[in-house]
């Protein structure tokens, strides 16, 4: 690693124009900080910040799931179910570090059953960040999923309005009670949202302060979380699968077939 990136806190600074990223890899991995022209997007805190949902995103059903005839139990982090992965929890270690780019690995380990490594990429340019992440087995095939938790601030300070979203889904899966989606498709719903919306050409999120920034989260693949519920920040998570995915829509990783997601982040000044 290029020691003059690595801060006195242990993260990994990368700079691209005036767009600094902050990566802790001791701390899940996660976007500590993401300043566009001084201003920080992030809400700040060693459990916000951006990180990565992985090998699972979302809830799991009682911490439970399948892969073939064998039953798993996960520890039941938010009850009485599984939530978010392993990811954020764990050290990271740093493969490649440039003045831009950055990318790191960790081994999946219990409590997760099976072995394997996930692999995720920072990118940055001037006026874009680009993540990538994929997991691979490295024994028996097994269901997982990959995706990216933003805090992002609904204000940015400096007396600008709070942000708004928008988006257009082409469906919304519905809720249950539990948190979970029932299984059922429906029209995507006003917010404020904790849910988890279709787009069948892919993800695409703006989210715009107003006369400040404008910032598009973009991904190839056709799921996304939004979570608009707390006062000081809303969450936009592009992921491979729905929550509950492991069960319900499972995306079997094998010797020749890693699950590889990627989304962007892309940003313009408002006048």
């Amino acid at each position: 690693m290029t020691t003059h990136n690595t801060t006195e806190a242990h993260g990994v600074r990368l700079a691209a124009g005036d767009a600094e990223l902050t990566v802790l890899p001791d701390n899940g991995c996660r976007i500590g900080s993401l300043r566009i022209g001084g201003t920080e997007l992030l809400r700040q805190g060693p459990k916000f910040g951006s990180f990565p949902m992985v090998p699972w995103c979302g809830r799991v059903e009682l911490g439970q799931f399948r892969n073939g005839g064998l039953r798993h139990q996960l520890p039941l982090n938010a009850p009485p179910h599984a939530i978010h992965g392993t990811g954020r929890d764990t050290a990271w270690r740093a493969a490649h570090v440039t003045e831009t780019a950055g990318s790191f690995t960790y081994d999946l380990a219990d409590p997760w059953p099976y072995p394997g490594r996930v692999t995720q990429v920072f990118e940055l340019a001037p006026d874009s960040l680009t993540l990538a992440m994929s997991v691979e087995t490295i024994g028996d095939s097994f269901p997982a999923q990959a995706g990216w938790h933003p805090w992002f601030l609904r204000n940015l300070g400096q007396g600008g309005a709070d942000v708004e979203l928008s988006f257009t889904a082409d469906w919304q899966e519905e809720r249950g009670e539990d948190h979970l989606p029932t299984g059922r498709r429906i029209a995507p719903l006003p917010g404020p949202w904790d849910d988890c919306f279709g787009m069948a050409d892919g993800v695409e999120v703006t989210l715009t302060w107003p006369k400040q920034l404008e910032l598009t989260i973009s991904s190839r693949s056709e799921w996304v979380v939004v979570y608009d519920e707390q006062a000081d920040a809303v969450c936009v998570e592009p992921q491979s699968g729905p929550p509950n995915g492991l069960n319900t829509l499972p995306r079997l990783v094998t010797p020749i077939d890693p699950l590889e997601l990627s989304t962007t982040w892309r940003w313009r000044a408002l006048d």
